[in-house]
């Protein structure tokens, strides 16, 4: 299958205005936590032999199995798998915890991805790299606004994607991934139901386009996604004609209207493995390269442009925060049970009720349900 009729007719369309939103990171609450995601110092070869032997003892030593996502370093996703953890997206790995017979998990990836880990698994004691992991959808979403928010609109079911604090999703009707959103948001409307939407509003946008729901849509946007720039991926595609676009849907809307395909982490590297081109542009975090490259070793696969490079850019098409997770950190952890992940056994209960509502409506349908989660 190739994309390049739907290609031309889109390239050749009038140029698209798009308005210039204000970046999730421009929040000073988000700059703030960008401000405290330092990467971790580069190791010698030597000096990562030395850790990763040290992980391996400690997670046999402790009963406990690493979880890593996508987007985390390429040397954490191999450990995860060479010890008999797991990989994948958010909800994938908070289900391999809960079904693995391990009594600890350590999840590596931001700091929701540890609390559905945790809200799936109350009897296991969750550990994290560290805790300073977070995400821009979750920071510009607290549970005392969007709770105000909600009660402003009582007359909407609350639908709140998986990238999100505990706080929020307990807050919820329904807990939803990308991957099945679109199918949950239009049995809701064929109920009747009119939606609030939270926290990303490019997903929520994509989702109402294609569905045309009444959504009220929460404002706040992925650091990364949000960086994909219309006019830089529509000049890369007069360098790679034949290329297809593969992006996550919480990308700008301008950029999904190229894109050959939009879907979840999994579902993007599920689409790099049937596609026919054998270069493929990835708006998504470069994190997934290298379980695109495991995939499909054959096909080139380029990063799509981002609205700066280098110093000028927030994310450069990479999470800051994945970034924190680091060989040292997980060390630490596993050594002194630092940075664990609590949430409060009621709060727990409560946000474990529309995240189960999605799973059974995913089984009564038939429906796998993945996600960037």
């Amino acid at each position: 299958m190739t994309f390049s009729i739907r290609r031309l007719f889109l390239m050749t369309e009038t140029n698209k205005s798009s308005n210039i939103q204000s970046l999730a990171s421009d929040l000073a609450v988000v700059r703030e936590f960008l401000d405290r995601a330092e990467p971790p110092e580069e190791l010698s070869e030597s000096e990562r032999k030395t850790l990763l032997d040290q992980i391996e003892k400690l997670l046999s030593e402790k009963n406990a199995k690493l979880v890593a996502h996508y987007y985390t370093d390429s040397l954490l996703q191999d450990l995860a798998e060479e010890t008999r953890g797991f990989v994948g997206d958010s909800l994938e790995m908070a289900r391999f915890g809960r079904d693995c017979d391990a009594e600890v998990l350590v999840v590596a990836g931001v700091r929701f991805m540890g609390e559905s880990a945790k809200i799936l698994s109350p009897e296991k004691t969750v550990l994290m790299p560290t805790l300073d992991a977070t995400c821009s959808l979750d920071i510009a979403c607290p549970i005392d606004r969007f709770s105000a928010f909600c009660d402003e609109h009582p007359d909407r079911t609350v639908v709140v994607y998986a990238n999100t604090s505990a706080a929020v999703k307990a807050r919820s009707d329904w807990v939803v991934t990308s991957s099945i959103a679109l199918e949950v948001v239009e049995h809701l409307m064929q109920q009747g139901e009119k939606i609030l939407w939270a926290p990303d509003k490019h997903l929520g946008s994509y989702i109402q386009s294609v569905t045309g729901a009444d959504m009220l849509l929460w404002d706040a946007a992925c650091i990364v996604h949000e960086e994909f720039k219309y006019r830089g991926l529509r000049d890369m595609l007069q360098m790679y004609p034949d290329a297809a676009v593969l992006a996550h849907p919480e990308s700008p809307s301008a950029v999904l209207d190229i894109a050959d395909f939009i879907g979840s982490t999994t579902q993007i590297i599920n689409s790099a493995k049937s596609v026919s081109n054998e270069q493929i542009i990835i708006a998504t975090d470069k994190g997934i390269f290298h379980k695109l490259q495991q995939a499909a070793p054959e096909k080139e696969f380029i990063i799509a442009p981002t609205s700066g490079n280098d110093a000028t850019c927030r994310s450069c098409a990479r999470c800051p925060w994945m970034a924190m997770n680091s060989l040292q950190s997980i060390v630490d952890s596993l050594v002194n049970f630092s940075d664990e992940i609590q949430v409060e056994e009621q709060l727990a209960i409560q946000a474990m009720i529309p995240l189960q509502r999605m799973l059974d409506f995913a089984s009564s349908n038939k429906l796998q349900v993945k996600g960037k989660v």
